[in-house]
């Protein structure tokens, strides 16, 4: 059960979503086109429903859309301990201050990874003390855990470790790991349901999902709209700890091309339009920081507000997410609070494979100087 918080009337009085709401495999797997999933567009004139491949039409010529190019690796390692216990080992992130392009070369890494029950559709969360561990997993790789993480953590989920593998990592993942996986889904659908359509740098534990619906045809539609497209990467990590939790350290890099293209574009008066939480935040670090790649733990509320973004597509967000702070920053409470009670009225689809929501607010109150 959802621990009611702040956010919880955002899907109703219990802060629990109603049944049928989560998306429990892709639209494909329905008879529905990736880019034909509903989007619910929310101005400050109203709320209107519309589908991904409308997208172009609703934003105006000179609009900069970035995405997040990171690619989904299959982070989902099947393990058994040394006392002969089965597991699954979900990589989240490379252990930040280690190179994530190096690490991926590399037959031996350091990673923050998460230590699951071994079960159907990436297993059970566990809290069992997994200091000193050693896996073994499938194809000759190991796992050795040093401690929780962060460190000091009274009861982790996540813990720090070393990863050696026979072959450079890249290539072992694709050979024997599969996509992290959750109970909501009804099939092991493959990696390629877990991948965008223009994902070109690996790196991500989980889809940046917000761009899932952005197809080829999508983007041709864009730049006939005459809106610009730009991209950056921000490498996600496991979303299984969205319980009110800030999020963890991620590696970033924004290129020079996309940084002038926003300052060209704010410079002008024209919008910056997001696609997902991932480039809220990097797009904020690289402004704040004066750093366009590195590692961020930056977490953005309604009290710090965001200085790069007028707009935001992403997906629908449990009440305990604490990516909803974000979406406040941007669209402001009313906004949100009418956004949320008209999906969950007209029956919008949650999770990765589910519906979208874009916001467009004017003069919302989150915007810093």
């Amino acid at each position: 059960m959802t621990t009611p918080t702040r956010n919880s009337r955002l899907v109703g009085k219990t802060g629990i979503l109603p049944e049928g709401a989560i998306a429990t495999g892709p639209p494909e797997a329905r008879g529905v086109p990736r880019d034909r999933v509903r989007m619910l567009v929310a101005t400050n004139r109203g709320l209107a429903h519309r589908v991904a491949w409308q997208l172009p039409a609703v934003l105006r010529a000179g609009d900069v859309l970035v995405v997040n190019t990171s690619d989904t690796l299959p982070a989902a390692l099947p393990g058994v301990t040394a006392a002969g216990d089965r597991v699954e080992v979900h990589l989240s992130t490379v252990e930040p201050g280690v190179s994530y392009p190096a690490a991926l070369r590399s037959t031996r890494s350091r990673w923050i990874v998460e230590v699951r029950l071994a079960g159907p559709f990436g297993g059970d969360p566990s809290y069992a003390d997994r200091a000193g561990t050693r896996i073994s997993l499938k194809g000759g790789g190991i796992v050795r855990i040093d401690g929780g993480y962060p460190d000091g953590t009274a009861t982790p989920r996540l813990w720090t470790a070393e990863l050696t593998t026979p072959i450079p990592l890249l290539t072992w993942l694709h050979d024997h790991g599969d996509p992290i996986r959750y109970r909501y889904v009804t099939s092991p659908w493959r990696l390629s349901a877990y991948r965008t359509t223009y994902a070109d740098t690996p790196g991500s534990a989980e889809m940046p999902s917000a761009g899932r619906a952005l197809t080829p045809r999508v983007f041709r539609r864009l730049r006939a709209h005459g809106v610009e497209v730009a991209g950056l990467v921000l490498h996600t990590g496991v979303s299984s700890l969205e319980t009110g939790d800030p999020p963890y350290p991620e590696w970033y890099d924004v290129p020079r091309s996309t940084v002038e293209s926003v300052k060209a574009a704010k410079a002008e008066g024209r919008r910056v339009i997001a696609v997902g939480t991932t480039v809220v935040r990097a797009l904020e670090s690289a402004a704040e920081r004066g750093q366009a790649s590195g590692w961020t733990d930056l977490v953005i509320t309604p009290e710090h507000g965001v200085s790069t973004v007028d707009g935001l597509l992403t997906g629908w967000h449990e009440p305990a997410a604490s990516h909803l702070m974000m979406l406040e920053a941007i669209a402001g409470r009313v906004l949100l609070e009418a956004s949320y009670a008209e999906a969950v009225k007209t029956g919008y689809r949650w999770h990765e494979f589910g519906d979208l929501h874009l916001i467009l607010p004017s003069g919302r109150p989150g915007l810093r100087p």
